[in-house]
């Protein structure tokens, strides 16, 4: 018998019907020779510093940088019913093979893996690698079944980035944090970067000084002509009042006939960047309703960094065509052309081709789809028509005029053939809010040397404009060329740019829900606390050039040219020079901040001082910690609705005790008097008693 396992439920399902598995179970399906079963995206990941040593749950720069010797991994919370689902049937005596059939790409690999190795499953492994979920992709999928061993260096470079994450996340952030007073900072090798585009922009727009400007503008018979920018207004009043009533002589006129190639086909982060820009619709919304049509056999795998098709769907490319025609409204009356070429090219498709419709949209009822997922399968069906279409083709005229001694310039467009742009410009026909096309300048017939009359010369007036804060669109295209210029000396890399097509979106989402960034109507801006992140963090974190080095790692531990442990073994080299200049800088940077003096501590005789949460030990941050601290949420005073202040923290360090009036009884409900006595013995936390025998104290 055959367990195949996918990715996601809707996955396994769709798997299933093309294999005729009808037999529905609690967490998988049965039929004939096939069980069939899914994950639920990941179910196990590393587990947290804490399970390695009980002591890492108090955060403490003495620990830092946290590296595990023998990795650990855990069941994510929520999932563990169906890992167990899955190690039951893995351990089913009648299961002999199992079938890889997570997403195809380094985390799908990953996500199997995980899972497979947990259950200490030790049965062979088959891998379905395909980019569609339509019937005949699917059956060719599991008609060409390969040994997973073939994709071993995939999952090592998988492996080696998820350690390389976890390392820099959980060592980053808790220094940071530290550093921070105990302010939560989540540093990670993508997140902190997309922040550093953020509040680098912010910065360029805090800092950006307007500045006007002034252009003369020669008004003629049909058309303007703009002079270059003039700094001051005297300026172009004195150019302006030089060309008034004088003849205006065309120097120059420049005419080419341009070529508009059609727009090449979505990859996720095109898609998620356009439907920004059209329906508003975040990375996130893209992206989920993407995965639906995806699910729904509608559209081809989401997760793509390809433009491109293989060459090999050449031949299928015209009927598809047809049929996607036939099913828009928008397109069925218009003539069609099929232009394969430009689109097909296996150099450029890695582990997915671009996104594309399916021919299953012939048998869809489109008004009845949800108005996302309708918008974005409208979306990829007229792109895939406008990218097999003809060429737009337009002549260009420029012009250059002199009047009173100044130059003057203006350019127009007339167009020839609207190509494939007819295609694009009904389908923007359809939208609500429809998206305007930049107006294009109708010169005349002009002639170098013909003599022409201004009707009048007036100044107008303009300003700089600063930098435009980012937008999802404009944020997801800085991720996609960050560090451009490292990635393109790599040679197969995976990926360039910051993330992958498929964790931008998260990644943004995560810049927010962690207080990073805030989301302003479609505007992306960095809160005070990303602010204050990016200027604690070294060069390093905040560079999108990690990112490219590590890429280049991972492709050599993909190739068998670089061995995993010696990859780690970089990271963490630069981990401990990280923790280590931040701790020494940390430690210059508490040298001279003056804190109020509370008592002396009980264990070592330095200085207790007031911080945000605590009265800690001045020796808190040493090599080795002393650890005593005094944290003003503690439960003990807290269920007494009384405060841990500075009044009552100096009296028990000086006396060891101190009398409190009107504590409250969660049991009886009612106010008591009683002395309140600290107990500390040196571990983790101090312990407190109440004693009602003795007097007042302190």
């Amino acid at each position: 018998m055959n367990l195949l396992i996918s990715e996601k439920p809707s996955v396994g399902q769709v798997i299933a019907k093309v294999l005729g598995v009808k037999g529905r179970r609690d967490g998988y399906m049965e039929g004939g020779d096939w069980l069939i079963s899914w994950c639920i995206g990941h179910l196990v990941e590393p587990a947290p510093p804490d399970s390695y040593d009980p002591c890492y749950s108090h955060w403490d720069y003495a620990d830092l940088p946290i590296v595990p010797q023998t990795w650990k991994y855990q069941v994510m919370p929520g999932t563990q019913k169906q890992f167990n689902t899955l190690t039951a049937l893995m351990q089913d005596p009648r299961v002999e093979n199992i079938i890889c059939a997570t997403d195809a790409g380094r985390e799908g690999e990953l996500i199997f893996r995980y899972v497979y190795e947990m259950c200490g499953c030790k049965k062979p492994v088959k891998r379905l690698w395909i980019s569609s979920m339509e019937e005949s992709s699917v059956r060719h999928g599991l008609d060409h079944l390969v040994d997973d061993s073939r994709y071993d260096r995939l999952y090592e470079a998988a492996l080696c980035r998820a350690k390389a994450d976890w390392l820099i996340g959980i060592n980053g952030t808790r220094l940071f944090t530290l550093l921070n007073g105990g302010k939560t900072m989540n540093v990670g090798r993508v997140i902190t970067p997309t922040l550093a585009l953020l509040t680098d922009r912010e910065t360029a727009i805090a800092n950006f000084k307007k500045e006007k400007f002034y252009n003369v503008v020669l008004n003629l018979d049909g058309f303007q002509a703009l002079s270059p920018r003039f700094a001051s207004r005297t300026e172009a009043e004195k150019a302006r009042a030089a060309c008034a009533g004088k003849p205006v002589t065309v120097k120059s006129v420049e005419r080419h006939n341009r070529t508009e190639r059609p727009p090449k086909l979505y990859d996720l982060t095109t898609l998620q960047r356009e439907a920004n820009r059209l329906f508003d619709y975040t990375a996130q919304e893209t992206l989920d309703y993407l995965q639906a049509l995806y699910e729904l056999r509608l559209a081809t795998y989401p997760r793509t960094d390809s433009r491109y098709l293989t060459e090999d769907m050449g031949d299928g490319l015209p009927p598809l065509c047809e049929t996607v025609a036939k099913a828009l409204p928008f397109a069925r009356d218009r003539p069609l052309s099929v232009n394969p070429a430009p689109v097909l090219d296996n150099s450029k498709v890695s582990d997915h081709h671009a996104i594309i419709p399916t021919a299953e949209i012939a048998q869809i009822d489109l008004p009845a789809l949800p108005s996302g997922e309708r918008n974005i399968l409208y979306m990829i069906s007229a792109r895939l028509l406008c990218a097999l279409g003809d060429p737009y083709l337009y002549a260009e005229t420029a012009v250059t005029l002199e009047c009173g001694g100044y130059s003057f310039s203006q350019s127009g467009r007339t167009e020839l053939s609207e190509g494939w742009k007819g295609m694009e410009r009904v389908f923007l026909s359809t939208l609500k809010r429809k998206p305007t096309e930049e107006k294009q300048n109708e010169l005349p017939e002009l002639s170098e040397g013909q003599a022409l009359n201004a009707v009048d010369t007036t100044v107008k007036e303009g300003t700089t404009r600063p930098p435009a804060r980012f937008t999802e669109d404009t944020l997801l295209l800085a991720m996609e060329r960050a560090s451009a210029e490292d990635f393109a000396k790599l040679e197969e890399v995976e990926r360039a740019g910051l993330g992958t097509p498929a964790t931008r979106a998260g990644i943004i989402e995560k810049l927010i829900k962690s207080g990073m960034a805030v989301r302003e109507k479609k505007q992306l801006a960095p809160t005070e606390q990303g602010m204050t992140l990016i200027r604690a963090v070294p060069p390093k974190l905040k560079s999108a050039k990690l990112t490219a080095e590590w890429e280049e790692k991972l492709g050599e531990v993909e190739r068998g040219t670089l061995d995993p442990a010696d990859f780690i073994s970089g990271i963490v080299e630069m981990l401990e020079g990280i923790v280590r200049e931040n701790k020494e800088a940390a430690a210059v940077s508490r040298q001279h901040i003056q804190r109020p003096v509370i008592g002396v501590c009980p264990r070592c005789g330095k200085n207790v001082v007031e911080g945000k949460k605590s009265f800690f030990c001045e020796g808190y941050y040493d090599h080795p910690s002393c650890g005593f601290a005094l944290w003003k949420n503690s439960r003990f005073f807290a269920d007494k609705k009384k405060e841990l202040d500075k009044k009552t923290a100096a009296a028990l360090l000086k006396h060891g005790r101190v009398h409190m009036t009107n504590l409250f009884s969660e049991k009886k409900g009612v106010l008591y008097d009683a002395t309140v006595v600290m107990e500390d013995d040196g571990g983790k936390y101090v312990r407190f008693s109440l004693d009602f025998d003795r007097g007042k104290a302190g």
